[in-house]
């Protein structure tokens, strides 16, 4: 069992990092494992709209030099966290990279993310957190993603996050959520 947790934020150290950190170690303490992929690492760009995708009916985009790993490790993986800071009241744009270009490979393979667990991070400094999940819940609903939760974090600075209880609080809670939910799933009936 393993669970994806996606970075959006430019920063790999940054507040939405430990944010995931806190979540995944509860899934940790009940087994599963778990994985980080930091989208500043990846330099992935937008969607050219070239529709090749739906053409091609291969799970795969025709860009291929930044993403198609992703598509095949969510393809893989029993759950998926997508996280990322407010910028401007919504998601970054490596986050809406990401949901653009994996989101449109999914339609164009028959809603290939069915069922697949979800649950959405947010870090905000005053403003921008319902924009930001709600851009990551869209994803996930048209792409029939089973969403489990959500949470959100107030941090400014760098650490910020450790003074924010109830937002670590939501945090663990979803890790909580998510591993019970993925243990279920994967009884032998």
């Amino acid at each position: 069992m393993k669970v994806l947790g996606f970075n959006g934020s430019p920063r790999n150290d940054g507040n939405t990092t430990e944010l995931i950190n806190y979540l995944f170690d509860e899934i940790h303490k009940e087994g599963i494992d778990t994985e980080i992929i930091n989208l500043s690492n990846i330099k992935i760009r937008g969607c050219i709209a070239c529709n090749k995708c739906f053409e091609n009916k291969n799970k795969r985009c025709v860009i291929t030099d930044d993403l198609n790993k992703c598509i095949e490790k969510i393809l893989n993986a029993d759950g998926v966290v997508f996280a990322s800071p407010s910028y401007f009241q919504d998601v970054t744009t490596e986050m809406k990279a990401l949901i653009d270009r994996v989101g449109f490979v999914g339609l164009a393979n028959d809603k290939m993310y069915t069922n697949k667990i979800a649950g959405t991070l947010a870090c905000f400094r005053r403003t921008g957190s319902v924009c930001t999940i709600d851009t990551i819940n869209h994803f996930f609903m048209s792409n029939d993603f089973i969403i489990i939760g959500r949470a959100a974090a107030m941090a400014k600075d760098k650490g910020d996050l450790r003074k924010d209880l109830e937002g670590i609080s939501l945090a663990k809670n979803l890790g909580k959520r998510m591993a019970w939910i993925i243990k279920k799933l994967n009884q032998k009936i």
